[in-house]
């Protein structure tokens, strides 16, 4: 029988990161901000295999350029389990569909537009090569990986999400530095025993933003005893 512990905390950390893709709202608007029109990026400094990146609140989101203003990147998306209609999953997710993709633990690598996939952040080149060093695949090899996961995939933050799907395309491996630095940040704070108030802090933190009901309180705090546990 397997662990549920490590599954437990892969849960809750899933539910805590929906900041990483979640689109703020323009105050006083009813609807998501649109993405910037056509030509808002200069993509003539891209090259097909390049690995980009698009730092955000909390996180990054990254993509592999396919050249022509195309993008393949994986997102949560519930849309691609309950529909095989190319149309209505090629429209921009939402963070309606992000969110219960995330519930569902179902995603899809898509190609998008760049300025769909940045989304009018600003956009690294290749950043990752220096952690990398003699293991960055061909451009060319990097480009057809990604091209042949496009389509509907299992989405775990821990284990599979987009920052493991370009690590693998471009260097061979499924990588996560984001997400392995987050889980050991916080077994530290709990491994100091002083620093229980912090632990608390650290789930009444994900309250305050995600909106957790009462209900689901007392497993939010406790994310950080769950991911020692499960280390």
């Amino acid at each position: 029988m397997k662990n549920p512990v490590p599954q437990a905390a892969s849960l809750l950390l899933e539910k805590l990161m929906l900041l990483v893709h979640i689109r703020p709202l323009p105050a006083g608007s009813g609807g998501e901000t649109p993405p910037p029109a056509p030509g808002y990026y200069d993509t003539s400094c891209f090259k097909r295999g390049d690995l980009l990146e698009v730092p955000r609140t909390l996180f990054i989101h990254f993509g592999i350029y396919l050249g022509e203003n195309r993008v393949a990147h994986l997102m949560p998306d519930i849309l691609p389990s309950i529909t095989g209609d190319r149309r209505q999953i090629q429209q921009v997710v939402t963070n309606k569909r992000l969110i219960l993709g995330v519930i569902a633990r179902t995603a899809s690598v898509r190609v998008d537009t760049v300025e769909d996939f940045a989304y009018g952040g600003s956009i690294l080149v290749n950043h990752m090569d220096r952690l990398f060093v003699d293991q960055v695949l061909g451009s060319e090899e990097a480009a057809r990986r990604a091209e042949k996961l496009v389509g509907a995939t299992a989405y775990s933050l821990l284990w599979n999400n987009c920052e493991h799907f370009v690590t693998y395309c471009r260097y061979g491996a499924p990588v996560s530095f984001q997400t392995d630095k987050f889980c050991e940040t916080v077994k530290m704070i709990i491994r100091d025993q002083r620093s229980v108030l912090a632990s608390v802090l650290v789930g009444l933190a994900s309250i305050v933003c995600l909106g957790v009901a009462p209900s689901t309180t007392l497993p939010t705090i406790f994310i950080p005893f769950f991911l020692w546990m499960a280390g």
